[in-house]
């Protein structure tokens, strides 16, 4: 068997998240639960089918960005929908700013991507109050509205009326007041002087003319009910908004009633440090009902104790290697990977260097590509680490580095900003064991002639 170079290069873009409802990406999906402590998307999925199919829940998942939640959320939506719920499933970056956006952003965001869908699966809705109100937000933008201009907002000529009523196309309507919004700081700051004071009339359209009103339909079209979740809210900006207050504690813990208010199964990503926060109990109360956020971990490179971790390289080898040859059994790899590289020791550098973030293995792969055709060589890998390396390390302060050094030492943080921001920064990767949580630096650091120093001086 031949290595497509062509479908090899599409199939390591560290831009895609795999879609699992896509037949070819499922052929590339590696289930990395056993090595990751736990079965979390199961445990999302038995709350929302098991638990509680009949009442609203809401379930915060967390971890580092690029350590494979998309894809995992992927798989609880293909599940979901197996199980009969209808899943409305979309990546927030599509319609907010993660550096400025409030909590009726975040609404009015699931108010548009959950009639859409539904108006997709022919189930129309008559959100008369809802509309009313958008309507009134876009009023109050003053931007001047023609009668043709007004229709093609706020919906389109029913076919074959005579009275000229307009009839209300939801989806359309809220796209183009955000994406007015969007491009305009001041008309978006505009607009939510108009929708805060109103946050809670605006939940109570949503959930009466929306989301309940939805739920019936589905349930009489043989549905169980109606999921969303919402992906990339992990992306938020830790940056101060007009009161000073850090954008993700506003928006998960401030505002964390309101948004599991909604009156259906919800599902939220969130920003990992807030789970190391000083709040994080209040997090776990308000927006959580009491339940702690289910965090994904990183895949082992290596045990607490330094050793290999045989499993998790295991799997990391597969998931490079399906990624070349996706019908090919995991067993028969071994005998394809010169293919792909010069000699497995290759690959398992590649491996190990990558921490068992994925996207970073991914992007490292990725490198390699962009400088020769596989069989992928030691120095081209090599150049490819030492860049990514380079980069990396080349915004820490030696108070950083001293942080740094005490996580290798400890293999725990606490909850202080800086440590959070070792998370944040990718400099910490989070792993999980039978013992429990446990921490350690990204071993791109480890090839850092400043790791090195302190090394040989401590150890």
């Amino acid at each position: 068997m031949n290595l497509d170079f062509d479908k090899f290069c599409n199939a390591c873009n560290p831009s895609h998240s795999l879609v699992l409802g896509n037949a070819e990406d499922q052929q590339y999906y590696i289930d990395f639960a056993e090595v990751r402590g736990g079965k979390i998307i199961n445990v999302l999925k038995r709350t929302i089918t098991r638990v509680s199919p009949d009442k609203p829940t809401c379930q915060l998942f967390t971890g580092h960005i690029g350590c494979g939640k998309s894809s995992e959320l992927s798989r609880l939506q293909k599940e979901l929908t197996g199980e009969g719920f209808h899943v409305v499933y979309f990546e927030s970056t599509q319609d907010l700013d993660e550096m400025d956006l409030d909590l009726t952003d975040i609404m009015l965001a699931i108010a548009r991507r959950v009639t859409q869908s539904l108006e997709e699966d022919k189930i129309a809705l008559q959100p008369q109050g809802f509309r009313a109100f958008l309507k009134g937000s876009w009023e109050f933008l003053q931007t001047p509205v023609t009668l043709e201009a007004e229709g093609e907002l706020f919906g389109t000529k029913v076919k074959g009326s005579t009275d000229g009523n307009l009839e209300v196309s939801l989806p359309s309507g809220i796209a183009k007041i955000t994406a007015k919004t969007k491009s305009n700081p001041d008309l978006r700051s505009k607009l939510r002087q108009y929708m805060e004071p109103q946050a809670n009339k605006m939940l109570e359209l949503i959930n009466q003319e929306i989301i309940e009103t939805a739920i019936n339909q589905l349930k009489q079209h043989g549905k169980k009910g109606l999921v969303v979740i919402v992906d990339n809210l992990d992306r938020i900006v830790s940056r101060p908004n007009a009161a000073g207050r850090p954008l993700p504690e506003y928006i998960f813990i401030d505002r964390g009633d309101q948004l599991r208010k909604l009156n259906c199964h919800l599902v939220y990503t969130l920003p990992l440090g807030l789970t190391f926060g000083n709040e994080s109990e209040i997090l776990k109360n308000r927006l959580g009902g009491g339940v702690d956020p289910k965090v994904l971990p990183m895949v082992p490179v290596k045990n607490r104790d330094g050793s290999e971790c045989v499993e998790g390289m295991d799997l990391l080898r597969q998931m490079v290697m399906s990624r070349a040859f996706p019908n090919v059994l995991p067993e028969e790899h071994t005998a394809l990977i010169t293919q792909v590289f010069d000699s497995p020791e290759t690959l398992d550098r590649l491996c190990l260097v990558s921490g068992g973030h994925l996207r970073n293995l991914m992007g490292m792969l990725f490198g390699c590509l962009q400088q020769d055709d596989p069989p992928i060589s030691q120095n081209v890998l090599q150049s490819v680490i030492r860049n990514s390396r380079d980069s990396l390390s080349r915004g820490i302060d030696n108070d950083e580095w001293e942080l740094l050094f005490k996580v290798v030492k400890e293999q725990s943080i606490n909850g202080d900003k800086e440590y959070q921001d070792l998370l944040r920064n990718l400099w910490v990767f989070e792993y999980v064991d039978s013992q429990g949580n446990w921490f350690a630096l990204n071993p791109l650091l480890m090839e850092t002639d400043k790791f090195k120093l302190w090394q040989q001086q401590n150890c």
